[in-house]
């Protein structure tokens, strides 16, 4: 085989690469795809509810092959200020997951991915404004959220159909719904205050009670103290009168003991601390058992 002959058959081999190149496509299992002659969908392949997936042909150089996504996709929609019922306002985040479902329609209505994103949000936040527009603050952030996405997902939904963009909704949810940055720090503010003057208020009850359990102890301990005290002067009176009534049963039956003792506690008391001074008569009557001793009565009256 000459050189030329193997020339020939390299450029052939090459054209028979190229057109089976432009001839043969894979769609994947996760893929759909449209086949395209000069601008015009021709026909689907893979689509929902269609087989298809695998190894295709295509008439080579003159049609193109378009493929899209066959599984669930996102969308994340921009934020959006909505303005409640009540005219509170309040910026919402929102994603949408939807699929393709015709194909055909969504290449006709919107061409590419790219496209189909910018209608979408566009479309989801009409709705958000049409749907959050009719409830209050309280409503969209708590008390009907569920219910208000179930009716925006169904306007979606309807707008999507009505507008055959080949797309089939799945679900439409809020992420967040918050104060705009300007009014979120006013109320911030307010609600430090508040919780402030709560707190002040707590302190002052705190401190009122403080106040009416010590006086409460105070005033325990002072009738505790009082009667106590009662208590004592009672069992000391009462002692000292049975000691008063011991010692006149005593001095009853000795006089001159009796008379002997008072002189000895006259003594303790008046000079037994020793820094005492007396000035008395030496015949004094306070002195006469330093000379007599306890029988110096009769003495001293000699």
């Amino acid at each position: 085989m000459t050189s030329r002959q193997l020339t020939v058959y390299a450029v052939l081999a090459i054209a028979l690469a190229f057109v089976l190149a432009n001839t043969l496509f894979v769609v994947d299992q996760r893929q759909q795809a449209i086949v395209v002659r000069l601008g015009e969908p021709v026909r689907v392949i893979h689509a929902p509810g269609q087989e298809g997936a695998g190894l295709n042909f295509k008439t080579p150089f003159l049609e193109d092959v378009i493929k899209f996504d066959r599984r669930n996709l996102a969308l994340e929609a921009d934020q959006e200020e909505v303005i409640a019922a009540d005219q509170q306002r309040l910026v919402v985040d929102a994603f949408l997951r939807y699929r393709i479902s015709d194909p055909l329609q969504y290449y006709r209505t919107l061409r590419d991915e790219r496209t189909a994103q910018d209608r979408l949000e566009r479309l989801v936040n009409s709705s958000l404004r049409q749907v959050l527009g009719s409830a209050t603050q309280s409503d969209i952030i708590s008390g009907r959220r569920a219910q208000l996405m179930q009716l925006s997902r169904l306007d979606v939904e309807r707008r999507a159909k009505a507008s055959r963009l080949g797309i089939q909704v799945i679900d439409l949810r809020i992420k967040r719904a918050d104060l705009p940055d300007t009014i979120r720090a006013s109320v911030y503010r307010r609600m430090q205050t508040q919780r402030q003057q709560i707190a002040a208020q707590t302190r002052a009850e705190g401190e009122q009670r403080k106040r009416e359990i010590i006086a409460g102890a105070d005033k325990e301990v002072a009738i505790t103290l009082a009667t106590a005290q009662q208590t004592g002067e009672t069992t000391r009176g009462e002692g000292d009168a049975l000691r008063t009534r011991i010692f006149a049963q005593a001095f009853g039956k000795d006089p001159a003991f009796a008379a002997f003792y008072r002189s000895m506690q006259a003594y303790e008391q008046g000079i037994g601390q020793g820094d005492a001074t007396l000035v008395l008569s030496p015949d004094s009557a306070f002195f006469k058992y330093f000379e007599h001793g306890p029988s110096g009565s009769g003495g001293a009256r000699r």
